[in-house]
């Protein structure tokens, strides 16, 4: 009589029975993320050594960058510190902070502004505080940058949608390599960048990039077209007023 060997069925992996992390567990929230923006912010611009330390780490992998554990590490659960991705967007948030010139830390801002005149809430940039504690994504930056041009100080509009969709089209990689060049961009116009979401997505750029560049690019384009909108109001409310530019210039 005849036998008929078992099929056996596929092979599971070796670790089959053993769950990672969940995204849940190592995602910073916003609020979480806030916090450490803002601690890196503040002993950037008290402490020149800090600041030192932190900013050397721009553009440099997680294994040479010994010099900024002290400040960056113990900001991340046990969770956190086995996911790359997430810990390279610490470190690399961190070193950008810190990169910036000493005037335009968020410290320094605050610093400029105790025992002066009460205010109307509005920073530098002229957003109110409730307008700067939205998330704001680096698709908001740029458009920032663009709108800037009206004071001589802004971006190209083309070389900065060219600059937006080169990030866009990048891998987790390709991000961390380009994005010193695109934030030094930025911050050479003094345009604000909102660190804690921009540490939030690049910790989640390997799951969720697609949407990533579709919020950016959408924030961007909206932006542009709102001020668009608002300006084409404006004129023809002076019109409607008879203060046009135009006739006042000609009158």
């Amino acid at each position: 009589m005849s036998s008929t060997a078992a099929i056996p069925g596929p092979a599971k992996p070796a670790d089959d029975g053993v769950a990672g992390p969940k995204a849940a567990d190592v995602m910073p929230t916003l609020g979480r993320a806030r916090a450490f923006t803002s601690r890196i912010d503040m002993r950037s611009h008290e402490d020149p050594g800090v600041r030192a330390a932190l900013r050397r780490g721009v553009c440099k992998d997680l294994d040479a960058v010994p010099f900024m554990h002290r400040f960056v590490a113990s900001w991340l659960t046990d969770e956190q510190a086995r996911d790359r991705d997430v810990q390279r967007a610490y470190y690399t948030v961190a070193s950008l902070i810190a990169a910036q010139r000493r005037d335009q830390y968020a410290a320094a801002e605050k610093d400029d502004q105790a025992g002066g005149p009460e205010e109307d809430a509005t920073d530098s940039s002229g957003l109110a505080a409730a307008e700067r504690n939205r998330p704001r994504s680096l698709g908001h930056a740029f458009a920032d940058g663009v709108l800037k041009g009206g004071q001589g100080s802004g971006l190209r509009e083309t070389s900065a949608e060219t600059r937006l969709n080169l990030l866009t089209r990048q891998s987790v990689d390709g991000l961390h390599r380009h994005l010193p060049g695109a934030v030094r961009q930025l911050r050479d116009r003094d345009v604000e960048i909102d660190w804690a979401q921009l540490l939030v997505d690049l910790c989640q750029w390997r799951r969720r990039s697609a949407t990533i560049k579709r919020i950016w690019l959408q924030d961007y384009h909206r932006s542009l077209q709102k001020d668009g909108e608002r300006r084409a109001r404006d004129h023809d409310d002076r019109q409607g007023d008879g203060t046009d530019d135009t006739d006042s210039t000609n009158a």
